[in-house]
This record gives C-alpha cells, structure tokens and sequence, in this order.
C-alpha cells in the first residue's frame, strides 16, 4: 500500500467522480483509476461501485475511508514538523497600517524567542498578501476584516480586534465630547480611502453610518492618512476613522481622536497557508502584545 493509492483514492471518495479527483490531484484520470485498482487488488476488496453513470462507495469502502484520510492526517503532520524543523531563517510577514507600537513589541518578542530568524515585513494591498502567502512569497501575514473560512489554500487564525476611533477637528464643538455618537457627524463630510484599497474598512464605516440613521457625504478619497490628518487640522469641518493604535502615535494638537458611542473594531486574523505549519512563535508573541495593550491600558 502507498501513499499515492491513499490520495487517490481519498480523492475520489469525496468527489465521487474520478475526474473531478483527477483534476483535484493534478494528475491524469488513467493514473487515478490505476492506482485505486491496484490498491484494491492490495486490499483484495471494492472499495467503489462504479457504473457508467454514478460513482459509490461500497460499504468496505466507507469503513476504509476513515482510515485511509487518518494515515494521510499523520504524513501531513509529518511534513508539518519537518518543515517546521527546517524553517528558513527568515520569516515573511504581510503588514497592515495603524499597527502602532503593537508591531513593535510583536517583532521584539518573537525575536527573543527565535534570535537566529530575521524578520522580513512586506506591505501590500490584502488581495495581493493573500495571494503571496498562498503561492509560498509570504510565510503568514496580517488580514483585517471578517474572512471566509471556506479557502482551500488559506488557514486563518484570529489574533485581536482592532479598535477604530473617530478623529476631527480640534476646535469642531463635538471635540469637547469624551466619546462622539456616529449620528453626530452625519453633516460632516466624511473623508476615507477608496474601497479597493480597504473593503472591510470602509464597509464597516458605511455600514455603521447607515444604521446610526444616515449616509454619509463623501469627501475627496484621502491618499495617505498623513495627508487627510492635515486637512481635518486645518479646521475644515470633516472627519473620518483611524487605528487606535495608530491615533496613540499621532502628536496633533489640531486633531481630535475620539471614541465612538458605539465602538467600532475590525477582527485581526493571520492569514497561512493550510498545508504549512502553524506559526506558533508568530502566535505567541501576538498574544504577548495583546495582554501588554491590555495592561497598558
């Protein structure tokens, strides 16, 4: 019996098709049914009752499943700890922006913990880390937002909730407010980046504005948050949102960040690929980041 019989027939299980299985496996629909006939001859057993318009299980076939899948979930935690053992000394992280300080102390602890690793960070627009970790460019990266867990290639582990604050004018009267309701603002144009560049951002904004009882009038789209925290200091009525982790950073006397009545916060994930190891020093220190944050604060 081999590995390869397993897979194959893993796979045909499942799809109950030996093409679809063929294409799920890259390999050519004669190799699959070669290989699951040679291992039913091993087994001496059918393990499917095929006919020219169905493919089925036979009931041995049902009881072999589960333990041909069980042999395959050991040789995949196998090579999970050997490419565990013999990770490269650098690690590839996908970044995203309003991170702060909390990047700081993240990239500080894995590396007491793992000297010997250099850390590479890479920023790039979420469609394009998603596809770098995929592909192998990217070892995990950050992913803001609610994700579909249904990707085939992509595993994705929550880490925090980024809290968003609101940020206006200094002198604007609702800056004398300790928390600011959404509600409030609906004159205030609203200035954010454009959707492409952060979907689940600006859907979370919009989505909350709608059901504080308004839409929101749209502003010239920002091109970096630098440039829009200028503008709002300079006193034009106008607001839009920022990381709070970012606005703990910014040194503005112009501008003033505050809490929104109702809180808004994005899920943190990160994002790697299904068939690798979990990066559990990654993991670690995000966690250590987290209760330093909670302490802090």
């Amino acid at each position: 019996m081999e590995l390869r019989q397993l897979h194959c027939f893993v796979a045909v299980a499942e799809e109950l098709h030996f093409g679809r299985a063929a294409e799920r496996l890259l390999l050519g629909q004669p190799a699959v049914s070669q290989q699951v006939r040679r291992l039913e001859r091993e087994l001496r057993v059918e393990l499917f009752d095929r006919s020219p318009r169905y493919v089925r299980l036979t009931p041995a076939g049902e009881r072999f499943l589960g333990a041909a899948r069980d042999v395959l979930a050991a040789e995949a935690a196998a090579r999970a700890v050997a490419a565990d053992l013999a990770a490269p000394a650098t690690l590839r992280l996908g970044t995203v922006t309003g991170l702060g300080e909390r990047l700081d102390l993240i990239l500080d602890t894995y590396q007491r913990r793992a000297p010997e690793v250099r850390v590479e960070l890479q920023d790039a627009p979420v469609r394009e880390r998603l596809a770098r970790v995929a592909d192998g460019r990217l070892d995990a990266a950050f992913v803001r937002g609610a994700i579909a867990e249904d990707s085939p290639e992509l595993r994705f582990l929550p880490v925090w909730q980024d809290e968003l604050v609101l940020a206006l004018p200094g002198r604007h009267p609702l800056a004398a407010r300790s928390e600011v309701d959404l509600a409030e603002l609906a004159d205030l144009p609203l200035r954010l980046t454009e959707r492409r560049n952060h979907p689940a951002l600006v859907d979370l904004v919009m989505e909350s504005c709608a059901r504080a009882g308004f839409e929101p009038t749209l502003g010239p789209p920002h091109g970096s948050l630098q440039d829009t925290l200028a503008s709002i200091g300079t006193g034009t009525p106008m607001w839009t949102v920022v990381y709070a982790a970012n606005a703990r950073m910014v040194n503005a006397r112009r501008i003033a960040f505050r809490p929104c009545r109702t809180p808004l916060a994005l899920p943190t994930s990160i994002a790697v690929r299904r068939s690798g190891p979990l990066p559990r020093l990654l993991l670690e220190a995000c966690r250590s980041a987290v209760a330093w944050d909670d302490q802090d604060s």
